[in-house]
Parts: C-alpha cells; structure tokens; sequence
C-alpha cells in the first residue's frame, strides 16, 4: 500500500503539470493586459509557483492564472518569444539569452540530488561510503563505471547501474552536470526521460537505477522523507572515503534544507531559482512578483524551498521597481 501510494503521489505531481493551468499556444502572453498571468518552465519551481499562485488570489481575486511546467529551457523560450509573462528556470541566465533580452530575477534556492533504487542490493554500501565528483563524472559522464563494485571503496558490491537523465531541456540536468565537473546536460550518458516526476519514477520502478532529482520530487512531499522507493544518493564531500556523520544528511528533506541553507551542502547543486521575462516586468506581473518578493516569502519554506538571504531579495525588488 505504501508503494502504491508513493506511485500515486508521483504520478499526480504529474498530471497536475500537464493538466493544472495548460496553456493554450495559439494565445499571447498577457504582460500585464488583463487578469491572467501565463507562466511555464522548470518542473523545479512547479510547486512553488502553485502555492504562490493559490495564495496570491486570496488577496488578488481578479488575477488569474496559466501554468504549466516543461523544463527551464521552455520558460526560457516561451518568456523570450512572449508565449509566457514567466518563465520558470531554475539555472543561470546565459549570455546569449541576456542578449536576447532575458531579464529575470532570484525567487528561492533550492538543489539537485543524486537518487538511487531503495532496494538495490548494495545500498548499504552506497550509502556507508557515498561519491565523489570523480565517481559521478565517471558514472554519469564517462560511462567507465557500470557497477557499484567497480569503484575500489565498494570492491565485491556486485550491483549493476543503469543511469537515467532528463530528456527535456532542464535546470536540474545542467546543475547536475556541472556540480561533476563543469559539464552540460547533454555530456550525462543515460536513458533519458522527460520530466522530474517521469525521472523519479524511472529510478523507483528500476532496482538498479540511479538518477537526479530537484529536492521536492525526491522527497515526499507529505512526510517529508524520500519517495518510497527512491534512496538519496550521498556526497563524500571531504573526499575521506566515507559518509562522516556531518555528511549524512539526507534522511528528510528539512535535514537537506538546513545543509543547504547552512552552505554544507554545495552549491551546484544547489541553486536559486529565477523567474525570467522578456525585457522588464510590468503591469500584473511586475505586481505578483513584487508579492513574490515580499508577503510571498512566508510561503517558501513551508514549500520545501530555502528562502533567500534579505540582502538578495532586496538586491532583486530593485531590479523589478
């Protein structure tokens, strides 16, 4: 029953992304005309910008909503060909995005983690000895360790990896590959799958499965503790060849927030999530994410997000006033 509900949970996030608030294509983006805000992008910001959405009419009943996730690079497009008031990404702005007139803004922070089948035969051993950035660049990136044994500190842990990656154009594939070595998305090797929900479902339903995540789809949103199914991949951050007790950290998602609020956990993967529009914001939208800014920020926590520090909120109602 526990495996079922897990499954179900996963695949309601799901639905909600492509069923909650679609947009539709054929229509322009509002930029602040009239009462509905178009918003798509990173699957990382999805259930932020839900509850933000919901707690936004309360207060603001004539504003209504559009939203739909799909990956950053999609809020990236859609916010610069004016598809979308928002575009949710959850990296950084590139240069040549800037000069396209990208003009965004920090909302909150959140990470990346690595995640592995709950019942592969050697997850003791994984998560006694964890990896470093040169076991993930070979696992993910070089594809020279196919199984658990194969690195020296798990010699005679006899279990293969089957690595899955994002098939969708993604902040969390990018941060992923870049905490390994400065990579990009397409450098992970992989069967790839689309969504975060779609990835998290892939490594649960495959004993020998590693993959990522964004924090709010490998934990259980109710319970706070990891899907079932899924375990969380942990990061020899010393390099000593073993989990040391200030490293283990992973067993709720309250735990990994305060590692990553605390800077412990590093940063990639961790990152701020930005909200990204074409030239400026205006009209409707400049008004919800100045609210994002300010009353919205009691929200984030609550959410599984880490709030950002006082001086980078400020730093950012700058850029929207």
């Amino acid at each position: 029953m526990k495996v079922l509900s897990a499954l179900l949970a996963v695949l309601m996030i799901f639905g909600l992304v492509f069923v909650t608030g679609c947009t539709d294509s054929s229509e322009s983006a509002a930029t602040g005309e009239g009462d509905t805000i178009y918003i798509t992008g990173a699957f990382a910001l999805y259930p932020m910008m839900i509850k933000w959405s919901e707690e936004y009419q309360k207060v603001n009943s004539d504003v209504k909503f559009e939203i739909s996730a799909g990956g950053a690079g999609k809020g990236m497009t859609d916010a610069l060909s004016g598809m979308a008031d928002i575009g949710m990404v959850s990296r950084e702005v590139y240069p040549e995005e800037q000069s396209q007139g990208a003009y965004w803004v920090a909302v909150a922070k959140d990470a990346v983690v690595g995640t592995v089948n709950s019942n592969n035969p050697a997850l003791e051993t994984i998560q006694k000895y964890g990896v470093t950035e040169k076991d993930l660049k070979a696992i993910y990136i070089e594809n020279t360790v196919k199984n658990w044994g194969d690195l020296e500190k798990m010699s005679g842990a006899d279990s293969e990896i089957n690595v899955y990656t994002r098939a969708d154009a993604c902040g969390a594939a990018s941060i992923w590959a870049k905490f390994i070595g400065d990579y990009a998305q397409e450098d992970i090797n992989g069967i790839a799958v689309s969504g975060d929900p779609g990835l998290a479902e892939a490594v649960r339903a495959d004993t020998y499965g590693a993959g990522f995540n964004n924090i709010n789809y490998a934990y259980d949103p109710t319970t706070g503790i990891p899907v079932e199914g899924i375990a969380i991949l942990p990061i020899d951050l010393n390099e000593n060849g073993v989990i040391d007790p200030d490293e283990d950290f992973y067993s709720s998602r309250g735990e990994l927030m305060q590692a990553i609020a605390n800077g412990i956990y590093p940063s990639p993967p961790a990152r701020e999530l930005n909200l990204v529009t074409k030239d400026e914001f205006s009209g409707a939208t400049k008004e919800f994410v100045e609210w994002i800014l300010t009353d919205g920020q009691q929200y984030v926590e609550e959410t599984g997000y880490i709030p950002l520090s006082q001086s980078i909120i400020e730093e950012n109602l700058n850029k929207v006033a």
